[in-house]
């Protein structure tokens, strides 16, 4: 028989099912928007998603690159070897809850102010909506809940060092991430290179402090290390590819001396940030040159250190496509944007790095307001964006299985 109707159908049982569950999608974000944790301490978040899955009785693997957990929901229609996997985060960040609501963050000085309480949520919805499908499709879908996005080594790095997807290989990977340029219902996708890469730079110049009076007996480690964050500048402007962009910004300087003291070491740490792989190397290579070499001109040495950070986030062409008009079909043409590239990083870059992926943003904003800045104290998402964020995944999940 015709296998459209089929879909069709389904597709019409996801949105019943993400009106049924949205009062429960909306319990589970309120109650881990008041429970944040930090990055690589998602403890508790972690035992709440385990014991829903445990409740729907429905399998997972937890523990995966720290407090990662992995959710597999099999179709049982015939086999398929098609597996499609989806993430969110679940870390929160170390921000004072400034909203004044009764599910506020009970953690003092720990709030989701980055929306990773709204991903985890919705993706818990889906899930539940999908495993009791599960009787009407074929192929594997992949639920990866993952720890540390907020900060390096990043949990997506320490999951795939884990063995995550076993001996499965997903055909593409998708994240769904809160954007408060929207309005809730509404989503944007972006191709390419969409987000830069991050690394963190730290400096550290040494030479022989003492009085200030007394410049030739000493070396200047205040005047090195500020002709180091100039020369960094420089290095932005003249020795990288004007067509790949990047960005080098340093916003922390610390030279503890006095008045009349030169101290003997000054540090420095600041955040490159690039679009491109390459690029990014070639930087890397050059910045603890280039600060040694300025450094030595005023008799000082500085040691560098650049500790492995996220790569770039790409959404691949072709999926991203797939997936834009699965959305487009399920939302509604007007409701599907793009957003424009950005050079803040996300940790999905490491999966990027090795499987096809698409990273689109869902609107979070009520429509005669803009929620509180991401980061921010005072962000908070309409709660409304959880309707769209619960049942596109799973429209997403079952359009991109190739029901036909």
């Amino acid at each position: 028989g015709d296998p459209q109707p089929a879909l069709m159908d389904l597709l019409q049982q996801i949105r019943l099912l993400t009106e049924q569950l949205f009062p429960e999608v909306v319990g589970h974000y309120r109650h881990l928007h008041s429970h944040p944790e930090l990055s690589y301490r998602e403890q508790e978040t972690a035992a709440y998603i385990a014991a829903f899955l445990q409740k729907e009785g429905i399998s997972y693997r937890s523990g995966i690159g720290g407090y990662g957990i992995v959710v597999e929901v099999k179709g049982e229609k015939e086999l398929s070897e098609n597996c499609i996997a989806f993430v969110a985060d679940m870390d929160a960040l170390p921000v004072q809850e400034e909203n004044d609501v009764p599910y506020r963050s009970l953690n003092e000085g720990v709030m989701h102010a980055c929306g990773h309480d709204a991903q985890s949520a919705a993706l818990m919805g889906a899930v539940k909506m999908l495993h009791s499908l599960r009787g009407h499709f074929a192929g594997t879908l992949l639920f990866v809940f993952q720890p540390g996005e907020e900060q390096s080594p990043g949990g997506a790095n320490l999951m795939l060092r884990d063995n995550l997807f076993g001996e499965q290989t997903p055909r593409m990977i998708v994240k769904q991430h809160a954007y408060i340029d929207l309005p809730a219902g509404q989503v944007a996708f972006q191709s390419g290179t969409v987000m830069a890469s991050a690394d963190e730079v730290h400096l550290t110049v040494k030479g022989q402090g003492g009085h200030g009076a007394l410049p030739h007996e000493l070396n200047d480690t205040v005047l090195a290390a500020s002709q180091i964050v100039v020369a960094m500048q420089q290095l932005a402007s003249r020795r990288s590819n004007p067509f790949h962009p990047i960005v080098l910004s340093f916003g922390r300087f610390i030279a503890a001396g006095a008045t009349n003291v030169i101290p003997p070491e000054v540090t420095l740490a600041g955040s490159l940030r690039c679009m491109n792989e390459e690029e990014r190397r070639k930087m890397l290579g050059l910045i603890p040159q280039i600060a040694s070499d300025t450094a030595a001109a005023y008799g000082c040495r500085c040691e560098a250190v650049l500790p492995e950070g996220y790569p770039c986030v790409i959404s691949d062409e072709t999926i991203t496509r797939e997936v834009k008009v699965a959305a487009a079909e399920w939302l509604g043409a007007e409701r599907v944007g793009e957003y424009p590239r950005r050079m803040t990083a996300d940790d999905f870059g490491f999966f990027t790095q090795q499987y096809p992926c698409c990273y689109y943003r869902f609107g979070v904003s009520t429509t005669n307001k803009r929620s509180g800045a991401l980061h921010s104290g005072s962000f908070l998402i309409d709660e409304e964006a959880l309707r769209t964020a619960t049942g596109l995944p799973a429209a997403i999940a079952l359009k991109c299985l190739k029901m036909e």
